[in-house]
Protein backbone atom coordinates (compact mmCIF):
# COMPACT_ATOMS: atom_id res chain seq x y z
CA UNK A 1 0.00 0.00 0.00
CA UNK A 2 1.77 3.16 -1.21
CA UNK A 3 0.52 6.28 0.58
CA UNK A 4 2.69 8.96 -1.09
CA UNK A 5 3.47 11.00 2.01
CA UNK A 6 5.07 14.38 1.37
CA UNK A 7 7.48 15.12 4.22
CA UNK A 8 8.06 18.67 2.97
CA UNK A 9 4.38 19.56 3.21
CA UNK A 10 3.08 21.66 6.11
CA UNK A 11 0.25 19.18 6.68
CA UNK A 12 1.24 16.90 9.62
CA UNK A 13 2.37 13.42 8.59
CA UNK A 14 -0.31 11.69 10.67
CA UNK A 15 -3.04 13.72 8.97
CA UNK A 16 -1.55 12.87 5.57
CA UNK A 17 -1.69 9.18 6.51
CA UNK A 18 -5.35 9.54 7.55
CA UNK A 19 -6.21 11.23 4.25
CA UNK A 20 -4.22 8.74 2.17
CA UNK A 21 -5.75 5.68 3.87
CA UNK A 22 -9.27 7.07 3.44
CA UNK A 23 -8.55 7.84 -0.21
CA UNK A 24 -7.23 4.30 -0.75
CA UNK A 25 -10.36 2.83 0.84
CA UNK A 26 -12.70 4.94 -1.26
CA UNK A 27 -10.92 4.46 -4.57
CA UNK A 28 -10.56 0.71 -4.04
CA UNK A 29 -14.20 0.29 -3.00
CA UNK A 30 -13.00 -1.94 -0.14
CA UNK A 31 -15.67 -4.18 1.39
CA UNK A 32 -16.54 -3.88 5.12
CA UNK A 33 -14.66 -6.48 7.17
CA UNK A 34 -11.57 -6.36 4.94
CA UNK A 35 -8.40 -6.47 7.02
CA UNK A 36 -5.84 -3.77 6.41
CA UNK A 37 -2.15 -4.60 6.09
CA UNK A 38 -0.49 -4.46 9.49
CA UNK A 39 0.66 -1.10 10.82
CA UNK A 40 4.21 -2.44 10.74
CA UNK A 41 3.88 -3.39 7.06
CA UNK A 42 2.36 -0.03 6.09
CA UNK A 43 5.09 1.78 7.98
CA UNK A 44 7.87 -0.26 6.39
CA UNK A 45 6.50 0.16 2.85
CA UNK A 46 6.19 3.93 3.21
CA UNK A 47 9.25 4.57 5.41
CA UNK A 48 7.06 5.79 8.26
CA UNK A 49 7.11 5.26 11.99
CA UNK A 50 4.76 2.53 13.14
CA UNK A 51 3.39 4.78 15.88
CA UNK A 52 2.30 7.38 13.28
CA UNK A 53 0.44 4.72 11.29
CA UNK A 54 -1.27 3.42 14.43
CA UNK A 55 -2.32 6.94 15.43
CA UNK A 56 -3.76 7.57 11.96
CA UNK A 57 -5.70 4.30 12.09
CA UNK A 58 -7.00 5.17 15.55
CA UNK A 59 -8.35 8.45 14.16
CA UNK A 60 -10.17 6.54 11.42
CA UNK A 61 -11.58 4.23 14.09
CA UNK A 62 -12.91 7.31 15.90
CA UNK A 63 -14.52 8.42 12.63
CA UNK A 64 -16.19 5.04 12.17
CA UNK A 65 -14.22 4.23 9.02
CA UNK A 66 -12.10 1.47 10.59
CA UNK A 67 -12.60 -0.91 13.49
CA UNK A 68 -9.94 -2.35 15.77
CA UNK A 69 -10.01 -6.13 16.22
CA UNK A 70 -7.89 -7.75 18.90
CA UNK A 71 -5.41 -10.08 17.27
CA UNK A 72 -6.25 -9.03 13.71
CA UNK A 73 -5.36 -5.31 13.66
CA UNK A 74 -7.57 -2.88 11.80
CA UNK A 75 -10.47 -3.79 9.52
CA UNK A 76 -12.82 -1.73 7.36
CA UNK A 77 -15.89 -0.89 9.43
CA UNK A 78 -18.20 0.56 6.77
CA UNK A 79 -18.13 1.86 3.21
CA UNK A 80 -16.52 5.30 3.17
CA UNK A 81 -19.11 8.02 2.69
CA UNK A 82 -19.10 9.62 -0.74
CA UNK A 83 -19.41 13.36 -1.17
CA UNK A 84 -22.88 12.96 -2.67
CA UNK A 85 -24.11 10.75 0.16
CA UNK A 86 -22.70 13.24 2.66
CA UNK A 87 -25.03 15.96 1.32
CA UNK A 88 -22.26 18.42 0.68
CA UNK A 89 -23.35 21.33 -1.47
CA UNK A 90 -20.49 22.87 -3.42
CA UNK A 91 -19.75 26.50 -2.75
CA UNK A 92 -21.52 26.63 0.63
CA UNK A 93 -19.33 28.19 3.31
CA UNK A 94 -20.46 25.97 6.19
CA UNK A 95 -18.37 23.01 7.22
CA UNK A 96 -19.79 19.89 5.51
CA UNK A 97 -19.46 16.26 6.48
CA UNK A 98 -17.33 14.83 3.68
CA UNK A 99 -15.16 11.83 3.08
CA UNK A 100 -11.92 12.22 5.02
CA UNK A 101 -9.75 12.01 1.91
CA UNK A 102 -11.39 14.85 -0.01
CA UNK A 103 -9.52 18.13 -0.17
CA UNK A 104 -11.81 21.18 -0.46
CA UNK A 105 -9.62 23.19 -2.80
CA UNK A 106 -12.05 26.11 -2.76
CA UNK A 107 -12.94 25.99 0.93
CA UNK A 108 -13.86 29.26 2.62
CA UNK A 109 -11.67 28.98 5.73
CA UNK A 110 -8.45 27.59 7.10
CA UNK A 111 -8.22 23.78 7.21
CA UNK A 112 -8.22 22.11 10.59
CA UNK A 113 -4.53 21.23 10.28
CA UNK A 114 -3.71 24.96 10.28
CA UNK A 115 -5.57 25.73 13.48
CA UNK A 116 -3.49 26.38 16.61
CA UNK A 117 -4.84 25.12 19.92
CA UNK A 118 -2.40 26.08 22.69
CA UNK A 119 -3.34 29.73 23.22
CA UNK A 120 -7.02 29.05 22.64
CA UNK A 121 -7.01 26.16 25.13
CA UNK A 122 -5.25 28.30 27.74
CA UNK A 123 -7.73 31.15 27.30
CA UNK A 124 -10.66 28.75 27.62
CA UNK A 125 -9.23 27.35 30.87
CA UNK A 126 -8.64 30.83 32.27
CA UNK A 127 -12.14 32.06 31.45
CA UNK A 128 -13.66 28.87 32.85
CA UNK A 129 -11.67 29.31 36.06
CA UNK A 130 -12.09 33.04 36.62
CA UNK A 131 -15.29 34.15 34.86
CA UNK A 132 -18.14 31.88 35.88
CA UNK A 133 -20.78 34.34 34.66
CA UNK A 134 -19.65 33.96 31.04
CA UNK A 135 -20.10 30.19 31.28
CA UNK A 136 -23.80 30.42 32.00
CA UNK A 137 -25.15 33.80 30.90
CA UNK A 138 -25.96 35.52 27.65
CA UNK A 139 -23.85 38.43 26.62
CA UNK A 140 -25.55 41.82 26.34
CA UNK A 141 -27.23 42.87 23.11
CA UNK A 142 -24.26 45.05 22.21
CA UNK A 143 -21.76 42.45 23.38
CA UNK A 144 -19.17 42.11 26.13
CA UNK A 145 -17.85 45.61 26.99
CA UNK A 146 -14.26 44.38 27.36
CA UNK A 147 -14.35 42.84 23.88
CA UNK A 148 -15.92 45.91 22.29
CA UNK A 149 -13.15 47.98 23.80
CA UNK A 150 -10.53 45.69 22.28
CA UNK A 151 -12.27 45.86 18.88
CA UNK A 152 -12.33 49.65 19.08
CA UNK A 153 -8.55 49.66 19.61
CA UNK A 154 -8.00 47.31 16.66
CA UNK A 155 -10.15 49.49 14.41
CA UNK A 156 -8.04 52.47 15.43
CA UNK A 157 -5.02 50.70 13.95
CA UNK A 158 -6.92 50.74 10.63
CA UNK A 159 -7.61 54.47 10.97
CA UNK A 160 -11.27 53.74 11.69
CA UNK A 161 -12.51 55.90 14.56
CA UNK A 162 -15.21 54.09 16.56
CA UNK A 163 -16.58 54.52 20.07
CA UNK A 164 -17.64 51.46 22.03
CA UNK A 165 -21.33 52.33 21.55
CA UNK A 166 -20.80 52.15 17.77
CA UNK A 167 -19.76 48.49 17.96
CA UNK A 168 -22.00 45.44 18.33
CA UNK A 169 -20.66 41.90 18.53
CA UNK A 170 -22.28 39.13 16.51
CA UNK A 171 -22.08 35.37 16.13
CA UNK A 172 -19.67 35.70 13.21
CA UNK A 173 -19.90 38.05 10.24
CA UNK A 174 -22.81 36.03 8.84
CA UNK A 175 -25.07 37.07 11.70
CA UNK A 176 -23.95 40.65 11.22
CA UNK A 177 -24.90 40.58 7.55
CA UNK A 178 -28.17 38.84 8.40
CA UNK A 179 -29.09 41.49 10.96
CA UNK A 180 -28.27 44.26 8.49
CA UNK A 181 -30.46 42.63 5.82
CA UNK A 182 -33.35 42.17 8.26
CA UNK A 183 -33.15 45.61 9.82
CA UNK A 184 -32.31 47.96 6.96
CA UNK A 185 -34.18 46.43 4.01
CA UNK A 186 -37.67 45.22 3.23
CA UNK A 187 -38.87 42.75 0.58
CA UNK A 188 -38.68 44.29 -2.86
CA UNK A 189 -35.72 46.55 -2.10
CA UNK A 190 -32.70 46.18 -4.37
CA UNK A 191 -29.02 46.37 -3.50
CA UNK A 192 -25.77 46.16 -5.44
CA UNK A 193 -23.47 43.17 -4.87
CA UNK A 194 -20.15 42.29 -6.44
CA UNK A 195 -19.91 39.46 -8.94
CA UNK A 196 -18.25 37.12 -8.36
CA UNK A 197 -19.01 37.45 -4.68
CA UNK A 198 -19.87 35.85 -1.35
CA UNK A 199 -22.47 33.12 -1.79
CA UNK A 200 -23.71 33.28 1.82
CA UNK A 201 -24.56 36.96 1.42
CA UNK A 202 -26.58 36.16 -1.69
CA UNK A 203 -28.57 33.56 0.25
CA UNK A 204 -29.23 35.94 3.14
CA UNK A 205 -30.52 38.63 0.81
CA UNK A 206 -32.75 36.19 -1.06
CA UNK A 207 -34.16 35.02 2.26
CA UNK A 208 -35.26 38.59 3.00
CA UNK A 209 -36.75 39.08 -0.46
CA UNK A 210 -34.11 41.63 -1.45
CA UNK A 211 -33.21 41.71 -5.14
CA UNK A 212 -29.59 41.98 -6.23
CA UNK A 213 -27.91 44.00 -8.96
CA UNK A 214 -24.51 42.74 -10.11
CA UNK A 215 -21.42 44.89 -10.51
CA UNK A 216 -18.37 43.07 -11.91
CA UNK A 217 -15.34 42.87 -9.62
CA UNK A 218 -12.06 43.87 -11.23
CA UNK A 219 -8.55 43.44 -9.74
CA UNK A 220 -8.86 47.03 -8.41
CA UNK A 221 -12.40 46.86 -7.08
CA UNK A 222 -15.90 47.14 -8.58
CA UNK A 223 -16.26 48.23 -12.20
CA UNK A 224 -16.95 51.94 -11.70
CA UNK A 225 -18.72 52.51 -15.03
CA UNK A 226 -21.15 49.69 -14.41
CA UNK A 227 -21.64 50.80 -10.81
CA UNK A 228 -22.43 54.37 -11.80
CA UNK A 229 -24.93 53.21 -14.44
CA UNK A 230 -26.69 50.93 -11.90
CA UNK A 231 -26.92 53.69 -9.30
CA UNK A 232 -28.30 56.12 -11.84
CA UNK A 233 -30.85 53.78 -13.42
CA UNK A 234 -31.94 51.36 -10.68
CA UNK A 235 -31.77 53.53 -7.53
CA UNK A 236 -30.58 50.74 -5.20
CA UNK A 237 -30.65 51.09 -1.42
CA UNK A 238 -27.14 49.85 -0.66
CA UNK A 239 -23.84 48.51 -1.92
CA UNK A 240 -22.18 45.46 -0.33
CA UNK A 241 -18.44 45.49 -0.99
CA UNK A 242 -15.21 43.77 0.08
CA UNK A 243 -12.22 46.01 0.67
CA UNK A 244 -9.26 43.69 1.22
CA UNK A 245 -8.81 40.14 -0.05
CA UNK A 246 -12.15 40.00 -1.79
CA UNK A 247 -13.99 36.70 -1.65
CA UNK A 248 -13.44 34.90 -4.02
CA UNK A 249 -10.92 36.81 -6.20
CA UNK A 250 -8.43 37.86 -3.50
CA UNK A 251 -8.27 41.38 -4.99
CA UNK A 252 -7.91 44.64 -3.05
CA UNK A 253 -9.77 47.93 -3.33
CA UNK A 254 -7.45 50.51 -4.93
CA UNK A 255 -7.39 53.92 -3.17
CA UNK A 256 -8.71 55.89 -6.16
CA UNK A 257 -11.49 53.34 -6.71
CA UNK A 258 -12.42 53.52 -3.01
CA UNK A 259 -12.74 57.30 -3.18
CA UNK A 260 -14.85 57.12 -6.32
CA UNK A 261 -17.14 54.49 -4.76
CA UNK A 262 -17.80 56.82 -1.84
CA UNK A 263 -18.41 59.79 -4.12
CA UNK A 264 -20.97 57.83 -6.13
CA UNK A 265 -22.68 56.43 -3.06
CA UNK A 266 -23.10 59.89 -1.51
CA UNK A 267 -24.37 61.38 -4.75
CA UNK A 268 -27.03 58.69 -5.13
CA UNK A 269 -27.89 58.19 -1.45
CA UNK A 270 -26.62 54.62 -1.27
CA UNK A 271 -25.63 52.96 2.01
CA UNK A 272 -22.19 51.33 1.77
CA UNK A 273 -21.70 48.10 3.72
CA UNK A 274 -18.04 47.09 3.89
CA UNK A 275 -17.34 43.40 4.53
CA UNK A 276 -13.75 43.13 5.78
CA UNK A 277 -13.64 39.69 7.43
CA UNK A 278 -10.09 39.04 6.20
CA UNK A 279 -8.74 42.29 7.64
CA UNK A 280 -6.39 40.58 10.08
CA UNK A 281 -4.63 38.76 7.25
CA UNK A 282 -3.55 42.13 5.80
CA UNK A 283 -0.32 43.91 6.66
CA UNK A 284 1.00 47.19 5.34
CA UNK A 285 -0.83 50.26 4.03
CA UNK A 286 -4.36 50.08 2.71
CA UNK A 287 -7.62 51.94 2.30
CA UNK A 288 -10.79 51.03 4.17
CA UNK A 289 -13.98 52.76 3.17
CA UNK A 290 -14.96 53.11 6.83
CA UNK A 291 -11.74 55.07 7.43
CA UNK A 292 -12.74 57.56 4.72
CA UNK A 293 -16.42 57.97 5.59
CA UNK A 294 -18.07 57.55 9.02
CA UNK A 295 -21.39 56.65 7.39
CA UNK A 296 -20.06 53.30 6.14
CA UNK A 297 -21.29 50.19 7.95
CA UNK A 298 -18.29 47.97 8.64
CA UNK A 299 -18.46 44.20 9.25
CA UNK A 300 -15.57 42.16 10.68
CA UNK A 301 -14.93 38.70 12.09
CA UNK A 302 -12.45 36.59 14.04
CA UNK A 303 -13.83 33.26 12.82
CA UNK A 304 -11.59 33.11 9.74
CA UNK A 305 -8.39 33.47 11.72
CA UNK A 306 -9.03 32.07 15.18
CA UNK A 307 -11.82 29.50 15.09
CA UNK A 308 -14.87 28.89 12.92
CA UNK A 309 -16.50 27.31 15.97
CA UNK A 310 -15.92 30.29 18.27
CA UNK A 311 -18.22 32.42 16.04
CA UNK A 312 -17.41 35.98 17.02
CA UNK A 313 -17.76 38.89 14.64
CA UNK A 314 -18.89 42.50 14.90
CA UNK A 315 -20.64 45.39 13.17
CA UNK A 316 -19.42 48.99 13.42
CA UNK A 317 -21.82 51.78 12.42
CA UNK A 318 -23.43 54.95 13.68
CA UNK A 319 -24.93 54.66 17.16
CA UNK A 320 -28.50 54.91 15.84
CA UNK A 321 -27.96 52.03 13.37
CA UNK A 322 -26.25 49.93 16.05
CA UNK A 323 -29.19 50.52 18.38
CA UNK A 324 -31.64 49.22 15.75
CA UNK A 325 -29.44 46.20 14.95
CA UNK A 326 -29.05 45.38 18.65
CA UNK A 327 -32.81 45.35 19.15
CA UNK A 328 -33.30 42.88 16.30
CA UNK A 329 -30.42 40.80 17.66
CA UNK A 330 -32.05 40.74 21.10
CA UNK A 331 -35.40 39.63 19.72
CA UNK A 332 -33.96 37.02 17.35
CA UNK A 333 -31.18 35.47 19.46
CA UNK A 334 -31.19 37.00 22.99
CA UNK A 335 -27.56 37.95 22.47
CA UNK A 336 -24.40 36.11 21.48
CA UNK A 337 -22.26 33.73 23.54
CA UNK A 338 -20.73 35.47 26.52
CA UNK A 339 -18.26 32.65 26.90
CA UNK A 340 -16.94 32.92 23.33
CA UNK A 341 -16.67 36.68 23.66
CA UNK A 342 -14.79 36.38 26.97
CA UNK A 343 -12.31 33.91 25.46
CA UNK A 344 -11.64 36.22 22.52
CA UNK A 345 -11.28 39.26 24.77
CA UNK A 346 -8.68 37.34 26.80
CA UNK A 347 -6.71 36.42 23.68
CA UNK A 348 -6.78 40.01 22.39
CA UNK A 349 -5.75 41.51 25.71
CA UNK A 350 -2.85 39.10 26.20
CA UNK A 351 -1.39 39.68 22.73
CA UNK A 352 -1.75 35.98 21.87
CA UNK A 353 -4.16 36.73 19.01
CA UNK A 354 -1.79 39.27 17.47
CA UNK A 355 1.04 36.73 17.46
CA UNK A 356 -1.24 34.08 15.96
CA UNK A 357 -2.16 36.41 13.11
CA UNK A 358 1.50 37.18 12.40
CA UNK A 359 2.22 33.45 12.10
CA UNK A 360 -0.75 32.95 9.80
CA UNK A 361 0.33 35.78 7.50
CA UNK A 362 3.82 34.32 7.22
CA UNK A 363 2.56 30.83 6.49
CA UNK A 364 0.03 32.07 3.95
CA UNK A 365 2.70 34.17 2.24
CA UNK A 366 4.91 31.11 1.80
CA UNK A 367 2.10 28.91 0.50
CA UNK A 368 0.69 31.63 -1.75
CA UNK A 369 4.00 31.98 -3.57
CA UNK A 370 4.21 28.21 -4.00
CA UNK A 371 0.59 28.00 -5.17
CA UNK A 372 1.00 30.79 -7.71
CA UNK A 373 4.09 29.06 -9.06
CA UNK A 374 2.22 25.75 -9.33
CA UNK A 375 -0.61 27.45 -11.21
CA UNK A 376 1.83 29.19 -13.53
CA UNK A 377 3.57 25.86 -14.25
CA UNK A 378 0.17 24.36 -15.02
CA UNK A 379 -0.68 27.35 -17.27
CA UNK A 380 -3.70 28.45 -15.27
CA UNK A 381 -4.86 32.05 -15.73
CA UNK A 382 -4.75 33.97 -12.43
CA UNK A 383 -7.05 36.92 -11.72
CA UNK A 384 -5.05 39.88 -10.48
CA UNK A 385 -2.32 37.82 -8.73
CA UNK A 386 -3.31 38.49 -5.09
CA UNK A 387 -0.65 39.66 -2.66
CA UNK A 388 -2.35 38.48 0.53
CA UNK A 389 -5.37 36.82 2.04
CA UNK A 390 -6.76 33.35 1.63
CA UNK A 391 -7.87 33.08 -2.02
CA UNK A 392 -6.60 32.87 -5.56
CA UNK A 393 -9.13 33.15 -8.41
CA UNK A 394 -7.91 31.17 -11.40
CA UNK A 395 -8.99 29.03 -14.31
CA UNK A 396 -7.27 26.28 -16.30
CA UNK A 397 -6.85 25.88 -20.03
CA UNK A 398 -9.50 23.17 -19.90
CA UNK A 399 -12.82 25.00 -19.90
CA UNK A 400 -15.08 21.95 -19.52
CA UNK A 401 -16.05 22.14 -15.84
CA UNK A 402 -17.58 18.66 -15.77
CA UNK A 403 -14.37 17.07 -17.04
CA UNK A 404 -12.25 19.20 -14.72
CA UNK A 405 -14.36 18.14 -11.77
CA UNK A 406 -13.98 14.46 -12.66
CA UNK A 407 -10.24 14.89 -13.04
CA UNK A 408 -10.04 16.62 -9.65
CA UNK A 409 -12.01 13.86 -7.94
CA UNK A 410 -9.49 11.29 -9.16
CA UNK A 411 -6.90 13.04 -7.03
CA UNK A 412 -9.20 13.37 -4.03
CA UNK A 413 -9.79 17.09 -4.73
CA UNK A 414 -13.19 18.77 -4.46
CA UNK A 415 -13.78 21.90 -6.55
CA UNK A 416 -16.17 24.74 -5.85
CA UNK A 417 -19.43 24.80 -7.75
CA UNK A 418 -19.25 26.60 -11.08
CA UNK A 419 -22.29 28.70 -10.06
CA UNK A 420 -21.55 29.34 -6.36
CA UNK A 421 -20.15 32.85 -6.67
CA UNK A 422 -22.76 34.39 -8.97
CA UNK A 423 -25.88 36.01 -7.48
CA UNK A 424 -27.86 34.80 -10.50
CA UNK A 425 -26.35 31.31 -10.57
CA UNK A 426 -24.46 31.90 -13.82
CA UNK A 427 -21.81 29.25 -14.48
CA UNK A 428 -18.16 30.24 -14.62
CA UNK A 429 -14.94 28.42 -15.46
CA UNK A 430 -13.05 30.35 -12.75
CA UNK A 431 -12.20 28.51 -9.55
CA UNK A 432 -11.69 29.79 -6.01
CA UNK A 433 -8.46 28.25 -4.71
CA UNK A 434 -7.76 28.30 -0.99
CA UNK A 435 -4.07 29.09 -0.50
CA UNK A 436 -3.98 26.95 2.64
CA UNK A 437 -5.04 23.90 0.60
CA UNK A 438 -3.18 24.56 -2.65
CA UNK A 439 0.14 23.08 -1.49
CA UNK A 440 -1.40 19.80 -0.38
CA UNK A 441 0.10 16.90 -2.41
CA UNK A 442 -3.35 16.12 -3.87
CA UNK A 443 -3.74 19.67 -5.15
CA UNK A 444 -0.23 19.69 -6.60
CA UNK A 445 -0.89 16.42 -8.42
CA UNK A 446 -4.17 17.79 -9.77
CA UNK A 447 -2.54 20.98 -11.07
CA UNK A 448 0.20 18.95 -12.73
CA UNK A 449 -2.38 16.73 -14.41
CA UNK A 450 -4.21 19.73 -15.88
CA UNK A 451 -0.94 20.94 -17.42
CA UNK A 452 -0.67 17.88 -19.62
CA UNK A 453 -2.85 16.97 -22.57
CA UNK A 454 -1.78 13.37 -22.29
CA UNK A 455 -4.31 10.95 -20.79
CA UNK A 456 -3.60 10.35 -17.13
CA UNK A 457 -3.17 6.84 -15.75
CA UNK A 458 -4.91 6.20 -12.47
Amino acid sequence: MELRIDRQALVPVVQQIVDALAYWLRQGDIEPGTRLPSARQIARTNLLSQSSVVEACDRLVAQGVLASRHGTGFVVAAPLMTATDALWFEGVESQPVVAAAELKLGGGGLPESWRETDDLTYAIREVSRTDMASLFNYSTSLGLPALRGQISKRLGLLDIAAQDQQIMTTAGASQGLDLIARTLFKPGDCVVVESPGYSQLFELLRLQGVSMLEVPRTPRGPDLEVLEALLLEKKPRALFINSFYHNPTGSNLAPLVAQRVLQLSKRHGVQVIEDDVYADLHSGPGTRLAALDDQVIYVGSFSKTLSSSLRVGFVMAGADVISRLAEVKRVSSLGASGFCEAVLARLLASGAYRKLVLRLRQRLRHDREAALQALEDAEWEVFGKPVGGLFIWARPRQSDYAQLRIQARRFGVRLSSSTAFSPTGQASDWQRINVACACDPRARAFFQATASDRPQAF
